[in-house]
């Protein structure tokens, strides 16, 4: 079955083709159906073509290969493969509580009206530094990692909701009074790597 990125690619040769054989032969082209056609192709075509292929990149944008393309954030994809259930990133990722072909755009989308939005910003920045700025020695999230984007899963959960310790706190969770990372850390873990045991994901 073809991918999106297939049928891109023939939508994008077709607007080409169209366009050449304008430019070859434009007697055909003068008559109102003509127009029309040559209208289409070239701007109703190439607009349709903009707006589709910005959709599949920024989709492509949500997986976890692309976030893990960068050479800086190559430690950040190893910390989710750490054997040791008590490093908090691995323990989601290996265990399926979150979406390993979207991984980090799980965790670190800000789930408000905006949070897609947002995130996309953020990464457009990410790549400007990444190719033509100069990326920090050590990356740091913009602002403290906040509940809600723990909550936006675990609330309600059976897991979560049957510990009294939540129970007890639950006021200062919902208001980022009291950080889940205060008890659930390491998150990613990247200095302590070298020579650390690895678990292995299974081949589909």
């Amino acid at each position: 079955m073809p991918s999106i990125e297939q049928g891109f690619a023939a939508f994008v040769l077709v607007i080409i083709a169209l366009i050449a054989a304008i430019a070859r032969r434009a007697g055909p082209f003068h008559a109102r159906g003509g127009k029309a056609l040559a209208f289409a192709a070239f701007f109703l075509l190439p607009i349709c073509a903009t707006v589709s292929g910005l959709a599949v990149h920024v989709e492509h944008s949500k997986s976890t290969e692309f976030c893990l393309s960068c050479h800086i954030m190559e430690k950040y994809g190893t910390s989710l493969h750490l054997d040791d259930q008590g490093h908090l990133a691995a323990a989601h990722f290996q265990n399926g509580r979150i979406d390993r072909e979207q991984a980090c755009f799980t965790c670190h989308t800000t789930y408000t009206m905006f949070g897609d939005y947002k995130a996309k910003l953020k990464g457009l920045k990410h790549i400007y530094v990444n190719y033509l700025g100069h990326a920090p020695a050590k990356i740091k999230l913009y602002e403290a990692f906040q509940n809600r984007e723990c909550l936006h899963c675990h609330g309600g959960a059976r897991s979560f909701e049957s510990q009294s310790d939540h129970q007890d706190i639950r006021g200062e969770l919902t208001s980022n009074k009291t950080s889940c990372l205060e008890c659930h850390s390491p998150v990613h873990d990247i200095d302590h790597q070298a020579g650390a045991k690895l678990w292995q994901e299974p081949k589909p």
